[in-house]
C-alpha cells in the first residue's frame, strides 16, 4: 500500500470521524471518504446493515433475469494453472490463488445488482471506468474486524455445491481443501502477529452457506484474533497495510506467490481482491472484494473470480469451481 494511502487512513482514524475506504489489489489506488461526505450518486455501500441506501430506491427486477457467461477457454485456463503448479512443484509456492476475468452479459444495471444482491458486504462505485472504478461487489468474506482493541481475521477457503448429497461431509473430508485452508490460516496468523500479540485461532474451518441465483454454495472459514497495542488508532493505515494483499486471495509465501499469479493471470485485477471497510470510534468492519462485477469504458461487464491452487489441484475441478463462483446472489 502506498504511503499516501497509509497516511490518509492514519489521519482520518486519529480525527475520529467515521469513514469508508476502498483499496485496490495493488494498494496504489483508493477511494476514501468520511461517511458524512459520501454522495450516493457516487458510491453506495451496505456493510452488514450499515450503509447509505434507502430501501425505497430499489426497483422491481424484470420477470426474467438474463445472465450469460462467456466461460474462459479451458485450454487458456489450463495454461495459467500449469504456470502456477510448475512453480509449486519447484518449491516457489505452497498455495496460489488463480483468478480470471470473465465477460458476462446481463439485462440488469450495476445499480440493480447492488440493490437486489444478498451479501454481507456490498459496494457500488460509480467512478471512472477507465481506472476500473465502476463496479459492484457483493462479498461474503470479511477481511479484518477491530473491536475493543482486538483484531480479527476470517479467511475463507474451500467451496462446494450445497446440492451435492452429503456436501458438508465431502467438503470437510477433502484433503486438498483442508490443506489449502490450513496454509491460509497459518499465513493470516503470521500476518496478524506483525501488528498484534496473543494471536490465536478461535474457530477453525466452520461452514457458511451462500445463496446464489444458481443454488446454494458451502464455504469454509476460520476466525483468528489478536490484541492490538493501546495506540492502534494512530496507526490504522499501517495495520491494514501490514495485512495486504490479503492472504486468502494471494497465497504462501505471499511475496513470491504474488509474482507467480501476476505472470499466470495476464490481466490487471484492479479493485477486485482489494479491500473495503468502515472505521468508526475505534472499531473496524471490512471485507475482501470478491464476487465482483466490473464495467469497462465501453459498457461491457466482466465478472472476476478464482480459487486456490495447490500441488494436488485437478485442473478440470478448479476450472469448474471458478465457473460456479460466477453468480448473482439473488434468492
Amino acid at each position: 500500500m502506498t504511503q499516501e494511502i497509509i497516511d490518509r487512513i492514519n489521519l482520518l482514524a486519529r480525527e475520529g470521524d467515521p469513514f469508508l475506504f476502498v483499496i485496490n489489489y495493488r494498494g496504489d489506488d483508493a477511494y476514501i471518504r468520511k461517511l458524512a461526505d459520501i454522495d450516493p450518486r457516487e458510491c453506495l455501500y451496505d456493510f452488514e446493515g450499515t450503509g447509505n441506501v434507502e430501501e425505497t430506491t430499489a426497483r422491481a427486477l424484470p420477470s426474467s433475469v438474463t445472465w450469460e457467461v462467456d466461460a474462459p477457454q479451458y485450454d487458456d485456463y489450463s495454461r495459467s494453472l500449469n504456470i502456477v503448479k510448475s512453480n509449486i512443484l519447484a518449491g516457489n509456492s505452497y498455495l496460489a490463488n488463480l483468478t480470471c476475468k470473465v465477460p458476462v452479459r446481463c439485462n440488469l444495471s450495476l445499480d440493480d445488482i447492488f440493490l437486489h444482491a444478498k451479501g454481507k458486504y456490498k459496494l457500488l462505485l460509480r467512478g471512472e471506468k477507465s481506472r476500473g472504478r465502476r463496479f459492484v461487489c457483493f462479498s461474503p468474506e470479511r477481511f479484518l474486524k477491530i473491536h475493543d482493541g482486538w483484531i480479527y481475521s476470517y479467511p475463507m477457503k474451500g467451496t462446494l455445491d450445497a446440492s451435492i448429497p452429503n456436501a458438508e461431509d465431502i467438503l470437510m473430508a477433502d484433503r486438498k481443501e483442508a490443506a489449502e485452508h490450513a496454509t491460509i490460516v497459518d499465513l493470516i496468523r503470521n500476518d496478524l502477529s506483525r501488528v498484534a500479540t496473543q494471536v490465536r485461532v478461535d474457530r477453525y474451518r466452520y461452514i457458511d452457506v451462500l445463496h446464489t441465483n444458481k443454488g446454494d454454495i458451502l464455504q469454509t472459514s476460520s476466525e483468528i484474533s489478536g490484541q492490538l497495542p493501546d495506540n492502534y488508532r494512530e496507526h490504522l493505515g499501517d495495520i491494514i497495510a501490514a495485512q495486504l494483499p490479503a492472504g486468502s486471495i494471494t497465497g504462501a509465501p505471499k511475496r513470491k506467490t504474488v509474482e507467480i499469479i501476476q505472470e499466470a493471470e495476464g490481466y490487471d485485477r484492479g479493485f477486485y481482491t482489494g479491500v473495503m471497510g468502515i472505521y468508526s470510534e475505534g472499531n473496524l468492519n471490512s471485507a475482501v472484494m470478491i464476487r465482483f462485477v466490473e464495467q469497462d469504458a465501453e459498457g461491457r461487464l466482466a465478472f472476476k473470480a478464482g480459487g486456490g491452487i495447490t500441488a494436488k489441484s485437478d485442473c478440470r475441478k478448479e476450472y469448474e469451481e471458478v465457473i460456479q463462483k460466477i453468480y448473482l446472489p439473488f434468492e
